[in-house]
């Protein structure tokens, strides 16, 4: 369990630091920095999972505390919210399928390397 909560404390505050950089430097309302991180989430997860790597630090620990389902949940109602019901969709879109895909090519990859 420590080494659960450990690397979900790191990966939160990697998060947290991804996070902060891109809103610093992005000008357009769409949550990038959300999606950059679960979409690099899914891709490492299926990386680690072919590989062989995946262990409790790093799968449910650094990778859970790194990506977050219920803040792309909360952009995804607040873009709907805000008016902008084409965008909510094709984030939401681009999640889950863009998600998809990496973990797969993630999990390729790791069996291959």
């Amino acid at each position: 369990m420590m080494l659960v909560g450990t690397g979900a404390a790191l990966g939160a505050c990697l998060r947290y630091l991804v996070t902060t950089l891109i809103k610093r430097h992005s000008h357009f309302n769409f949550p990038w920095a959300t999606l950059l991180i679960n979409l690099s989430g899914a891709f490492c997860l299926g990386f680690l999972t072919g590989s062989q790597m995946v262990n409790p630090f790093l799968g449910a620990g650094f990778m859970g505390g790194f990506t977050t389902f219920s803040t792309f949940n909360t952009e995804v109602f607040a873009l709907g919210d805000g008016g902008l019901k084409t965008l909510a969709v094709l984030y939401l879109v681009i999640s889950y399928l863009g998600g998809l895909a990496l973990a797969l090519a993630g999990l390729f990859l790791g069996k291959t390397c």
